[in-house]
């Protein structure tokens, strides 16, 4: 089962998180397998499940009731790659693929060729007050001084520092099996005061956490990374609710949103393609599921002439 713990350093000013994902990732891939694009390839079967591990850990470092939206784009084979973490932890993660790629290809070779890719992390809160939007922050794919950056891991955790201050470690892996993550920040004084002296915790703690093996952090459950990382500091676990300790796969597609996005194309479009194919297919690029509207649901859809917000691309 998928599992997720946080933690913090008593007397220390660093927290945590460690999540394993491993049935929902397995249905997200399970899924992919069965779309009409095929499975994806290696290496971006090992992105995308690193950004969903990685997803699950930034929602649970913040207080906040909505989606994060974990983007990266550019201009490589992968155009754009998505992780989509709730505050109850179910999730989704796709991405569009024009091109081939390869065997053992690179983070840059995947999306960022010409050093132009970007991470957009989004938070969408779940209540909406008027005219109240997302908010979100963008960083490049490249470091301080334009380097390309190999990993999505150190990518996230300059965004952390860029776009919250906030000094952050994240260790990912993923395989055909398990995503999984641990994730440490160091945690902001309070009231111009940080918790302990120690000012070099946070530098040893993020040191253990590097030294962590993709195998391990694969195979092995939280309380033992934990206790082979950090069993001479204190460690303190947290308790969460069972909605959030356990994460799972969810879609929130729908015939509804199907219909405002039909709404969206608009009268003329859709009976365009009525006409060229005798009804109107959309696939969900989450979790697969096909919605057909045929010429009486297409009418259906257009009764109400309250047109909701344009809606454009796939099934969301």
């Amino acid at each position: 089962m998928s599992e997720l713990t946080k933690f913090m350093f008593q007397g220390l000013p660093v927290r945590g998180a460690h999540v394993r994902l491993t049935d929902a990732w397995t249905e997200i891939l399970r899924r992919r397998a069965n779309h009409a694009g095929g499975a994806w390839a290696p290496p971006l079967r090992t992105l995308l499940g690193e950004m969903t591990a990685a997803g699950v850990l930034m929602h649970s470092s913040i207080k906040f009731d909505g989606t994060l939206l974990l983007q990266i784009q550019g201009d490589g084979p992968v155009k754009l790659a998505v992780a989509e973490v709730n505050a109850d932890s179910s999730l989704r993660a796709t991405a569009t693929v024009q091109g081939e790629v390869l065997d053992g290809a690179s983070l840059p070779e995947m999306v960022n060729v010409n050093n132009e890719g970007r991470c957009a992390i989004t938070l969408d809160p779940r209540s909406r007050q008027p005219g109240q939007q997302a908010y979100q922050g963008v960083v490049p794919l490249f470091g301080d001084r334009r380097e390309k950056l190999t990993r999505i891991s150190d990518v996230l955790a300059h965004y952390m520092l860029q776009s919250e201050q906030l000094d952050t470690t994240l260790v990912l892996a993923a395989n055909d099996s398990v995503a999984a993550g641990l994730l440490l920040q160091r945690m902001p004084a309070t009231g111009g005061q940080a918790v302990t002296d120690d000012a070099d915790a946070y530098n040893r703690l993020s040191i253990l956490a590097q030294s962590l093996q993709p195998e391990e952090l694969l195979n092995l459950e939280a309380d033992t990374v934990l206790h082979r990382l950090y069993w001479q500091e204190p460690v303190m676990k947290l308790e969460l609710p069972a909605r959030q300790q356990y994460p799972r796969f969810a879609c929130t597609c729908s015939r509804e949103r199907v219909g405002k996005m039909m709404r969206g194309l608009g009268l003329a479009e859709v009976e365009g393609i009525l006409a060229e194919q005798g009804q109107v297919e959309v696939g969900c690029e989450f979790c697969g599921l096909q919605y057909r509207f045929d010429a009486v649901d297409a009418a259906q859809v257009f009764v109400d002439s309250a047109a909701l917000p344009q809606q454009s691309g796939t099934v969301q």
